[in-house]
């Protein structure tokens, strides 16, 4: 059986009380949701020295949220585990924490957030529509929501984006470190109010051949395959 969470259990029943502290206080996860986050944050392409108001889409614990808080930014948490929220609760976070299922959709006011940030994504086609048009409606036009993921293989990634325009997103994948087996990363970088040029990917040789980010827009769905070394389009 597989290693990772969503293979073994909901995050609901998988992240009891015991698995969520177990998580909050592994360094290693410390450090890696440290770096993802800065990295979401900064492909997030916010107004410079400018306190925003960012959602926390599946934020645990809040270990995500506290780099936004170092950020000087202000931010909503959202997660499906009660347990992670009382961890988070415990360590005293400046996020406001909302308990909610992210597939039944975000229950906030139009143009609420300047921005969303997420480290996971794996749920089948409608949830996936239901919680994309309820981002599209909760963000300021302009802004950003990027997803940090793991796909398994083509066919979810194209599930993914084929919701994510069906709601009204543009956007593209950024894959850092492409030629990396372990450092590789994939970002899903979503957009309103019209397509924008996509962030540099990081670790990218400029005389390589194959792209390292995937445009998609209404008009032009994301089509990928993947090789070894690195994302492309079909």
């Amino acid at each position: 059986m597989s290693g990772r969470p969503e293979h073994q259990a909901p995050p609901e029943i998988f992240y009891g009380e015991d698995e969520a502290r177990k998580y909050t206080r592994n360094t290693r996860m410390m450090e890696i949701q440290l770096v993802m986050s800065e990295r979401a944050v900064e492909l997030l392409c916010l107004p410079e020295n400018q306190p925003c108001h960012i959602i926390d889409l599946g934020c645990g614990s809040g270990l995500s949220g506290e780099t936004l808080t170092e950020q000087g930014h202000v931010w909503t948490g959202v997660d499906i585990s009660s347990a992670m929220l009382g961890v988070a609760k415990e360590r005293e976070v400046e996020g406001d924490l909302l308990l909610g299922d992210l597939g039944q959709g975000l229950p906030f006011r139009a143009g609420a957030f300047d921005g969303a940030i997420n480290q996971k994504s794996h749920n089948p086609a409608k949830r996936l529509y239901t919680f994309f048009s309820s981002l599209y409606g909760c963000l300021s036009r302009g802004s950003r929501a990027v997803f940090q993921f793991y796909p398994e293989n083509s066919s979810q990634v194209e599930l993914i984006t084929s919701q994510a325009m069906k709601a009204g997103f543009t956007g593209g994948l950024v894959v850092d470190y492409p030629n990396s087996t372990k450092a590789k990363k994939f970002f899903l970088c979503l957009m309103t109010g019209g397509q924008q040029p996509l962030p540099t990917a990081l670790g990218v040789d400029s005389r390589e051949d194959a792209p390292n980010c995937v445009t998609f827009s209404q008009k032009s769905p994301c089509k990928v395959y993947y090789t070894v070394r690195c994302l492309a389009q079909r």
